[in-house]
């Protein structure tokens, strides 16, 4: 495991935050979101998976509800930034892709973001694992409403290649200069959107704002222990409550680096053992809370930032990671608070990150930001199998980068220029496949295998018209008027060099 200070911190940041608690705490619910990277929608048990045993993740489940259509994003950046927001990507993270080291953008520090509405309502927070928001120090969890941070603050991916970054367990390591993103690529600069590929510089562990370690290939193995260490700390030293914690982990994001103790230990390869390493971390924090006493007081959230990659399962949907095909944004989620919950229950509701926001904030007795549009709303009621629940949105759009690409309305989703079936970086508007827009019921075809548009003229029709709805707003292409403005900062740069120099003012402390 990495060694560092993090257990002295949590303890002071819980032991301060305990004074300020005020009646009512102990009735207010814990919070904790558990988001894994890249993780199919069928890779789990829960959802069907035959390959990869998740005996936790399965008694979650049968413990609380699966939300079989939760909504993410295509990709890291912009499905982060609608769980902490409340909104659509493109509302408040207007970019095209994802964020890379050193970059000049990030999420606005003027968003007021779960955290910090959970913050003033009284409750400690803490964010341990992959940020993905900003690396600068005006982007970083502790500017965003988060007491304690641990983590890598971007993909496990984006750092130097001859420290592992480009290659899994058990890979030869390439040479640093055989790593590239095609013109992407500027060895010696970068774009707003940060560095890329060979120009990357290594990853940094952060711990609040200190740099604590620099993450190889043994770091990586053992990064989804570290944060199921610091997990459980926070969790054993807020327990007085209330908390909100907020897991997202770097696996299974590639390079895929299974921990020593489940490397080789599943018969389906690396990618399956840290799958089930990542149900081992699941398992560590119910059972800290059961051992904590705070089963009945604490929710539970569990889902995936994005649909899996092609070595990911994720039938019985259709397309992968970086596409607005379902298997591109439908993730698995499981939600349990036990006497709260319905256990062994499911809802195919539409729902999503954009929900989370609101929904805690709504438990917590919170408010919500004033003056600020939220895209998201309160699903306890769909949550706790309330009779007569309502869905929480007639309507819901699929933006992949800058573009909408798609509408879904009730059973009927329709693609308004179908693509690829993986999308890389989204750069604009694809253009149409031969015949145009391709209409999908999903509630008979969860696979999107058979265009009925010109059986359904009349849907396609109402579903054009309210993706046009769109454009005023967000826009249908590029940057629409009710996107907000990017946080900014004049001077990026990475919090490690190439050299190994650590940034000025977040070295050892």
């Amino acid at each position: 495991m990495i060694a560092g200070s993090f257990g002295k911190v949590v303890s002071l940041v819980c032991a301060l935050g305990a004074l300020g608690d005020g009646l009512g705490a102990a009735e207010r619910p814990n919070f904790i979101v558990i988001n894994v990277d890249d993780l199919g929608y069928a890779d789990i048990g829960p959802f069907g998976s035959r390959l990869n045993r998740t005996p936790n993740l399965d008694r979650m489940a049968k413990e609380g509800r699966k939300l079989t259509c939760f909504y993410a994003a295509p990709v890291c950046s912009p499905s982060r930034a609608a769980l902490m927001t409340g909104c659509y990507p493109k509302r408040v993270l207007p970019i095209p892709g994802v964020l890379f080291p050193g970059a000049a953008v990030g999420l606005n520090p003027v968003e007021r973001t779960v955290a910090e509405l959970l913050k003033d309502a009284g409750y400690r927070t803490a964010c341990i694992g992959k940020w993905h928001l900003g690396d600068q120090p005006e982007f970083l969890p502790t500017r965003q409403g988060f007491d304690y941070y641990l983590g890598i603050p971007y993909s496990n991916d984006m750092g130097m290649a001859e420290e592992g970054s480009k290659s899994s367990l058990g890979e030869p390591m390439p040479e640093r200069k055989a790593i590239g993103r095609g013109g992407d690529t500027k060895v010696d600069g970068a774009d707003e959107m940060g560095l890329r590929g060979s120009a990357q510089p290594p990853l940094p562990l952060v711990e609040n704002e200190t740099v604590i370690g620099r993450v190889r290939q043994d770091e990586q193995q053992a990064i989804v222990e570290t944060y199921t260490t610091a997990a459980r700390r926070f969790i054993r030293e807020c327990k007085g409550g209330p908390f909100f914690m907020y897991l997202p982990h770097s696996a299974v994001h590639f390079p895929i680096y299974p921990g020593k103790r489940f490397a080789g230990k599943s018969p389906n390869g690396i990618y399956s053992d840290w799958v089930e390493e990542v149900d081992w971390s699941v398992g560590q924090v119910l059972d800290t809370l059961r051992e904590e006493g705070l089963d009945s007081r604490t929710l539970v959230i569990f889902t995936s930032d994005n649909g899996g990659t092609q070595r990911a399962v994720n039938a019985p949907l259709r397309g992968n990671k970086g596409s607005t095909w379902e298997g591109g944004m439908r993730v698995p989620t499981l939600a349990r608070w036990p006497g709260h919950i319905p256990a062994g229950t499911t809802s195919d509701a539409i729902t999503g990150m954009i929900d989370v926001l609101p929904t805690l904030v709504g438990l917590a007795g919170g408010k919500l930001p004033e003056g600020r549009r939220l895209d998201g709303a309160d699903i306890w009621p769909i949550l706790s199998g309330a009779g007569g629940a309502k869905a929480a949105h007639d309507t819901f759009y699929f933006f992949r980068g800058l573009t909408l690409e798609a509408v879904r309305s009730g059973p009927w989703k329709l693609h308004l220029a179908p693509g690829t079936e993986a999308g890389g970086k989204a750069k604009g508007r694809r253009k149409a496949a031969p015949g145009g827009p391709q209409l999908f019921n999903l509630e008979t075809d969860i696979g999107e295998s058979a265009d009925v548009s010109s059986e359904n003229p009349d849907v396609v029709a109402r579903l054009k018209a309210i993706a046009e709805a769109m454009g005023p707003d967000l826009g249908l292409d590029g940057v629409g008027s009710g996107c907000r403005e990017l946080g900014r900062v004049p001077s990026a740069r990475p919090l490690i060099g190439h050299d190994g120099s650590i940034r000025e003012g977040f070295g050892q402390k």
